[in-house]
């Protein structure tokens, strides 16, 4: 007997054994049971979420010889023959191949005949977006006057690429990804009726590279089988994944945290010899600092020793800072003439660039609060340019002035002519910004009123004067333009004068 993918073994056969989707199988439960069947339905979802899976439990509850059920037996003939794929009223397309009208409308020439064995013809049609405009158009008029015993099921990932004429007449379902604890738990429960020796640990790398995919994860775990002679443990796992194991990663944070250049790119040189995935490596590298920045913020919710050991030694301003420019590393890992010299530039920004005024190491106290400061209004120009926020959000903080603050509290004041920058929308993007940059809550209040000049808008406006009043003079004081001027009984025109390089 040849052998059969866990994939394919332990599909979910009905609603029950279906994981991580709730919200849906909620839904078609009511309908089923209070017999509300919709004509057409449309599950939306990344890869291997379990879109077809769910379109052929569905088929089953229509289809099932006890009648319509959200629980099909499972054993009558229309059961058995959906699970096989061979029920002769159950069409699968994949519009992936079967994208033209002539297709479309030879499929749906069928649609007027009764079903053959079933109580309803359903038609599956996976990754619906990419057929053609025509072809959606023959569609369209079979969806307007549907028969009674046809049931339309669509699956797409991209919903936004399919007309909104179709959209309209479709019951709409977003399936979620699997969240990484019920792809662990779904399969410790594969492995244990395999009577397969796992690692724990195994399995949380397999949910993690599996990205939200069930499916991705059973092929995985089928792999890891494989790679390990039958058993399934970390070491092994991590080895067939390419993953990073998190003391490079805590070396590299170190020697960052050290200004010590020649170790940080000796660990990216290690990792390189071991044949690791440097994008992999920016990902982790992201989530450590994420663990980082919590243990800062929130140090009872954080159990690793060592993401706490690193919130005592490196400031939050540079861990913010870390951790955007791991995520950029990652966006241009592809671009790089390689991944070894992409996460080496990586590293190296990472040593370049500091917050102004951080220093290379901070001492946090763990436990105890400290009191309540007030920072001076110089502090905030600074805090400014380091903000991560754009648009209309970023020129209420160019705009405003700090006029107090109290530990995380902060009240600004901007001109009157710029109340407009006080709206709701915009100070809550400047409040996110700065918890994402400060790494905790923030308190924020903003009014207009009466201010001194300390904003950075006006800073810089101040700038800009000294410079073009200073051009000007030079200009003026030029010996050659004050021949000129003489020559030619000419003028000087001071708004045309610009400091060098603006």
């Amino acid at each position: 007997m040849s052998y059969q993918v866990l994939a394919r073994k332990w599909r979910p056969r009905d609603f029950a054994s279906l994981v991580g989707q709730e919200h849906v199988v909620r839904a078609l439960r009511h309908a089923l049971e209070n017999k509300r069947l919709h004509h057409a339905y449309l599950f939306t979802g990344t890869r291997g979420v379990g879109k077809t899976t769910l379109a052929r439990i569905l088929a089953k509850c229509l289809n099932c010889e006890t009648g319509i059920t959200p629980q099909p037996c499972n054993t009558c003939s229309a059961c058995v023959e959906i699970d096989a794929g061979r029920f002769v009223d159950l069409l699968e397309v994949d519009a992936a191949t079967n994208t033209k009208v002539d297709e479309m409308r030879q499929l749906l020439e069928t649609a007027q005949y009764a079903p053959t064995r079933g109580r309803f013809k359903v038609y599956v049609i996976d990754e619906v977006h990419q057929l053609s405009g025509h072809a959606f158009n023959a569609m369209l008029k079979t969806l307007e006057e549907p028969p009674e015993h046809m049931k339309f099921i669509l699956a797409t990932t991209e919903p936004d690429k399919i007309p909104v004429t179709i959209l309209s007449r479709c019951l709409q379902f977003n399936l979620k990804q699997m969240p990484h604890e019920a792809i662990v738990t779904h399969l410790e429960g594969i492995l244990q009726k395999e009577q397969i020796s796992f690692e724990p640990g195994a399995l949380a790398l397999l949910a993690r590279a599996a990205a939200g995919s069930m499916r991705d994860a059973l092929s995985l775990l089928d792999q890891a089988i494989a790679h390990g002679g039958g058993s399934v443990g970390a070491a092994s796992v991590g080895d067939m994944l390419g993953t990073i194991d998190q003391s490079h990663l805590v070396r590299l944070l170190e020697a960052v945290a050290a200004g010590d250049a020649a170790g940080a790119v000796q660990i990216a040189d290690e990792m390189q010899a071991r044949s690791l995935s440097f994008d992999t490596a920016l990902a982790d590298l992201a989530s450590l600092l994420l663990q980082v920045a919590l243990a800062q913020s929130l140090a009872d919710a954080v159990d690793d020793a060592r993401a706490r050991e690193l919130a005592t030694r490196i400031d939050a301003e540079s861990i913010q800072l870390y951790y955007q420019i791991a995520l950029q590393g990652r966006e241009d890992l592809p671009l790089a003439p390689d991944e070894h010299a992409g996460f080496v530039m990586t590293v190296l920004r990472l040593l370049a660039f500091r917050p102004e005024g951080a220093a290379k190491s901070l001492a946090v106290p763990s436990t105890s609060k400290a009191a309540p400061s007030t920072t001076k209004s110089n502090d905030w120009p600074e805090l400014v340019q380091q903000l991560p926020v754009t648009g209309a959000a970023r020129e209420l903080a160019r705009n405003a002035e700090l006029r107090r603050r109290d530990g995380s509290s902060f009240e600004l004041v901007v001109p009157k002519a710029k109340a407009h920058l006080a709206e709701r929308s915009y100070l809550d993007k400047l409040k996110a910004a700065l918890e994402q940059h400060l790494g905790g809550a923030v308190s924020l209040k903003v009014s207009a009123g009466e201010v001194a000049g300390g904003s950075v808008a006006s800073l810089e406006a101040g700038e800009r004067d000294a410079r073009r009043a200073a051009a000007a003079q030079a200009v003026k004081s030029d010996g050659f333009v004050q021949d000129l001027v003489n020559m030619f009984d000419g003028k000087i025109v001071d708004s045309t004068i610009r400091p060098e390089g603006k």
